[in-house]
């Protein structure tokens, strides 16, 4: 990088200067002319380069060359001193017969000095890259990437990375971004230079900066130890406390790492960019402060949370075990054995009788060159189920991160069956590689209702990658998106199916079975307690009739903005027979929706293995209608339905499969910074 700098010249004098190699000094010839000068001319020793703004005629500079009111005399180096001083150039001013009236010197030191990054994010700290002041996006941008250091390497007290000033473990400096600080030179600066390291007041919330202690040199083997194995081996460089420190210049060939720590993630009032600064300084007078004359900055980009789609890999699954849920439990257990995922149990002394699992966390990512780990988002729902993340899941390598909200601003929107993500999409020619955000809100043109609340959409706007699509869930009891839609892979088209609850397909099965003289078979056979109600009944029913055909009519509207959205035609989409029915909601004094029988979008996905609400629909030949119809509608597409019993546990508690149940899953192989924006 060219880092200009204006330098001040007295004739009849000789001054001691420094330049570092790559920055060029700008001398005002006229300014600093004795009176009268008419010419100049230039001598210097051979590491020392020059030109001269205008270009003078004449081919030598030994000649005296006209003296202009603009006249500039442009200096640099083109190598590193081996001692102080041990360059030189020398200015000499004429009058109009070219008779000398003074002479300037200049003794020059020169350094090289890159404060040095991952610019190219290809995993190596490369050597002054041109383009490390910048970020830009896309597989030819650049700018290094920064972690957000939200794990934890303390085995028995829990505690955010991030939280403490201190790096307690040594694997902590591989949560961290490397930055080099490079230098060449002779072995001291001259007497009074200094480096510093500083960073803005605004960015100093969002970073931390770490070194390694010089070790002990007395020979003190006590002490080395000391330093390498705890946490005084790195002292703290930057921070919110500390905006500005010096540096050691190590002299001749050296280089320093400092170990880089993210704080947060992106979010309404921070954009993920940081940048930090090396400046040298140079001292004026004795009382005065030192002055800036070369400055070096790397830009961070702070990596965003990414959530992971249904159509990636899954890693591990996660359930609770409740006194009533054992029926459901052994089918899941069979389930996930069967797909071949490890299953993770949150026994009650953690859960404490909170079965939901999905609305109470999200997993994601983070991801740079040199590291990748999980991530979870716990939702600001606070249900029992509240201390499940960072009492069990946060870890070395495990991060954890929330946004917290007023308990008066927090409704049944907020919990994470009502956040999803699409597998990856291409919209009207923009690609969405990592897929989109898919969130549940209020209708927009209600003046009342419930809403996600705005710290959390705020933290998912910010992330950038995975763009938020906004749709109409507030219409349901419960509210969640999770309700009537899911993502299913697919061999074909796009790679995925859209699955979309449909009162109307339901009717279409229905009557279907009338037709075919199965009018009496009865839905809820064989479940006690429950009215049973045959396919005639539900078909008479006009009020029943007249519910679904408004859920109908809430479903279409977000179908549309989903094509809309996601690009998506009508043969990438599904419907499923699932009917609903409307309840009062006294805190809102109106009515909103429930599933009529178990609400078979709201499935678990585990590769090609389904695990889908048992419907408990009317039978026909000993074979229950509503899982023929899904077996019909998802087998072609090689994916295997297995139908859970989750009628009592679950269903009748307002929930499903999936609403008890989370997944953990592997990451995009694409890189989120190879986006094109």
């Amino acid at each position: 990088m060219n880092h200009p700098r204006t330098l001040r010249v007295d004739y009849d004098q000789t001054a001691s200067v420094m330049c570092v190699v790559g920055s060029e000094l700008n001398v005002n010839l006229n300014r600093s002319a004795p009176p009268s000068s008419k010419f100049f001319s230039v001598k210097c020793t051979p590491s020392v380069q020059y030109s001269i703004i205008p270009t003078p005629l004449k081919e030598s500079h030994l000649s005296p060359i006209p003296l202009h009111g603009k006249s500039v005399l442009l200096i640099g180096m083109s190598r590193a001193s081996q001692h102080e001083n041990d360059s030189k150039l020398s200015i000499r001013y004429y009058g109009e017969s070219e008779e000398v009236l003074g002479r300037a010197v200049l003794h020059l030191t020169a350094v090289e000095i890159s404060l040095d990054v991952d610019a190219d994010r290809d995993g190596v700290v490369e050597k002054n890259n041109t383009n490390k002041g910048s970020w830009k996006w896309g597989p030819n941008g650049h700018g290094a990437i920064l972690l957000v250091n939200c794990d934890t390497e303390r085995k028995f007290r829990k505690k955010l990375d991030s939280e403490s000033e201190e790096v307690s473990e040594h694997s902590d400096l591989k949560d961290m971004t490397v930055m080099a600080l490079r230098t060449k030179g002779p072995a001291k600066l001259p007497e009074g230079y200094k480096l510093t390291m500083h960073i803005s007041q605004g960015d100093a919330e969002s970073v931390r900066v770490f070194k390694l202690r010089s070790p002990d040199t007395t020979g003190n083997i006590l002490k080395n130890l000391f330093y390498k194995y705890f946490e005084k081996a790195f002292p703290l460089v930057l921070s919110s406390k500390v905006l500005s420190q010096e540096v050691p210049y190590l002299g001749g060939t050296a280089e320093m790492n400092f170990y880089v720590e993210g704080l947060r993630f992106p979010d309404k009032d921070f954009n993920g960019l940081i940048r930090i600064n090396l400046s040298l300084l140079e001292p004026i007078s004795t009382g005065l402060p030192e002055t800036p004359i070369f400055t070096d900055t790397v830009v961070f980009r702070v990596a965003p949370w990414i959530m992971t789609p249904n159509t990636l890999q899954p890693s591990e699954v996660f359930v609770c075990s409740t006194s009533d849920n054992y029926r459901f439990l052994k089918s899941m257990r069979s389930l996930v054995a069967k797909s071949g995922y490890k299953l993770n149990i949150c026994h009650e002394y953690m859960n404490r009788g909170d079965r939901w699992m999905q609305d109470e966390l999200e997993f994601g990512y983070i991801d740079a060159p040199h590291k990748q780990f999980p991530v979870v988002l716990d939702s600001p729902r606070d249900g029992k189920l509240k201390d499940f993340p960072y009492s069990q899941l946060l870890g070395p390598d495990f991060g954890y991160v929330t946004r917290m909200a007023e308990e008066d601003d927090v409704s049944s929107l907020d919990s994470f069956g009502n956040l999803e993500v699409s597998p990856p999409v291409t919209v009207n020619g923009k690609d969405y590689p990592l897929g989109r955000i898919i969130i549940g809100v209020a209708f927009p043109t209600a003046t009342k209702g419930r809403n996600m609340t705005k710290v959390v959409q705020d933290f998912l706007w910010a992330q950038k990658v995975q763009e938020p699509i906004a749709l109409f869930s507030d219409w349901l009891y419960v509210g969640h998106v999770d309700e009537f839609m899911t993502f299913v892979p697919a061999p074909d088209r796009k790679g995925f199916r859209l699955l979309l609850a449909s009162p109307d397909a339901g009717y279409k099965v229905f009557r279907g079975l009338r037709n075919a003289g199965h009018g009496q078979a009865k839905l809820f056979e064989g479940l006690k307690d429950e009215e049973q109600k045959t396919v005639d009944e539900i078909l008479d029913d006009e009020g029943l009739r007249g519910e679904n055909n408004y859920v109908q009519h809430c479903i279409d509207w977000n179908r549309d903005v989903l094509k809309r959205e996601l690009g998506l035609d009508e043969d990438d989409i599904i419907d499923l027979p699932i009917l609903f029915k409307l309840v009062p909601d006294k805190k809102e004094e109106e009515f909103r929706a429930l599933a009529y029988y178990p609400d078979m979008v709201n499935m678990i996905v585990l590769g090609k293995n389904l695990g889908i609400p048992k419907p408990f629909g009317p039978k026909v030949n000993g074979r229950c209608a509503l899982e023929a119809e899904m077996c019909a509608l998802l087998e072609g597409l090689g994916l295997s339905c297995t139908f859970i019993n989750d009628f009592a546990s679950y269903h009748k508690l307002l929930g499903e499969v999936h609403c008890g149940s989370n997944v953990r899953r592997e990451a995009f192989d694409f890189k989120w910074w190879n986006l094109e924006m």
